[in-house]
């Protein structure tokens, strides 16, 4: 065993000359040090090594990036513009406001369904196929946040290990934050960021994009049951195209059978897009078997619906609620970071809970005690 020195950190296995052949590298603290002997701890200033801070692009070199289409200024935009600071609101919509004029020329295809239905690797058969035809694809995969922790896996893009290696291929997963549907707040100006990056095709995994797509795609799997139910009508009313996958091997049959039940449903069913007729498709994403097909319905539906109007009234009418949520956001977010509202919300809400004041007069209480306009205030001197 080397002696060690009284300011030396070095763990006592560590050889006292340079070895080629052990392969470890002991650094010390950034803020402190600790004797490997004594087990004192000191700060050796002289010796720690000062690592500047990576510095942030500014606006100009986010929009100048974006627009050449590099995929690492695209990821470092979309951070910014999922940023929930104050002081990085202004500087985000800058620089989206800059790239607008590149967007709105790529085709949105939402892609939905049961946990088990291939989705993933349907994205990643068919990103992989628009890819070597010549297309720049964007995956926008909007993962579930918790409830109870708050927390998202954000694994889709380690699951779409060949896709990722496309350099045509950009992927971003996402967290939903809460947002009812599963569509993320962000999620709208991620997809214009990648509109700007000069991608032609959004492809966008969650439950409820309709909102924000111009085809609307249902992935589901054989052997679900015949039976309308609900809540498969219900996400059924929105969908352009019913795909059932998995149809290969021994399971072929099974959707062939699948396929003929829900083109049964579909005709008691009103068309989710004006113009367009909604029809059941069958595929495999492992064998790649059709999907050139889907992706030739998919140039149809644009074609189609652009020839009617349908698919610029859509884009509007997604335009318009997308101001309204942000509305509501805006205002939710005003009302409850006041400090007012902060102060008194306990109260108010102790007093509802223990059947004092209904939950009525305490929602009457709260908005007469809030005052807009000291919020907003309180809004532009923090963004500031």
């Amino acid at each position: 065993m080397p002696e060690t020195g009284e300011k030396d950190i070095r763990p006592s296995w560590v050889p006292l000359k340079k070895d080629p052949n052990f392969a470890c590298s002991v650094m010390g603290g950034i803020d402190s040090a600790v004797n490997a002997v004594s087990e004192e701890k000191y700060n050796p200033v002289d010796k720690i090594r000062k690592f500047p801070l990576r510095k942030k692009p500014s606006p100009e070199e986010l929009i100048k990036g974006v627009s050449e289409g590099d995929r690492k200024t695209l990821s470092q935009a979309i951070t910014l513009i999922e940023s929930n600071a104050p002081r990085d609101f202004d500087k985000a919509q800058r620089v989206l406001q800059a790239l607008l004029p590149r967007t709105g020329k790529a085709l949105r295809i939402g892609i939905s369904g049961v946990p088990g239905a291939g989705k993933s690797t349907f994205i990643e058969s068919f990103g992989q196929m628009l890819c070597h035809q010549g297309y720049k694809v964007a995956v926008l995969a909007v993962d579930p946040t918790s409830s109870i922790t708050g927390g998202s896996i954000l694994g889709d893009k380690t699951r779409m290990q060949m896709l990722s290696r496309e350099p045509n291929c950009f992927i971003r997963p996402s967290p939903a934050k809460g947002t009812l549907g599963g569509v993320a707040r962000k999620s709208r100006e991620t997809m214009l960021l990648c509109e700007a990056a000069g991608c032609d095709v959004i492809l966008v995994e969650t439950v409820g994009v309709r909102s924000m797509v111009d085809f609307f795609m249902l992935v589901v799997l054989t052997g679900a049951g015949d039976d309308l139910q609900g809540i498969k009508k219900g996400i059924m009313e929105v969908a352009d195209a019913i795909v059932v996958n998995k149809a290969d091997g021994d399971n072929l049959p099974k959707a062939i059978v699948t396929q003929g039940e829900y083109e049964r449903m579909i005709e008691f069913i009103r068309p989710a897009t004006e113009g367009w007729k909604t029809h059941a498709y069958r595929c495999s994403a492992l064998t790649k078997e059709g999907l050139l097909e889907l992706w030739a319905v998919m140039r149809k539906f644009e074609k189609v619906t652009k020839e009617c109007g349908s698919f610029d009234r859509r884009r509007k009418s997604q335009t318009i609620s997308w101001v309204n949520s942000m509305i509501d956001e805006h205002l939710h977010n005003l009302f409850f970071e006041d400090p007012m509202i902060k102060g008194r919300l306990p109260a108010v809400m102790e007093a509802a809970v223990n059947g004092v004041v209904s939950p009525s007069q305490a929602v009457t209480e709260l908005i007469n005690a809030f005052d807009i306009d000291r919020a907003s205030m309180r809004h532009r001197n923090q963004n500031k």
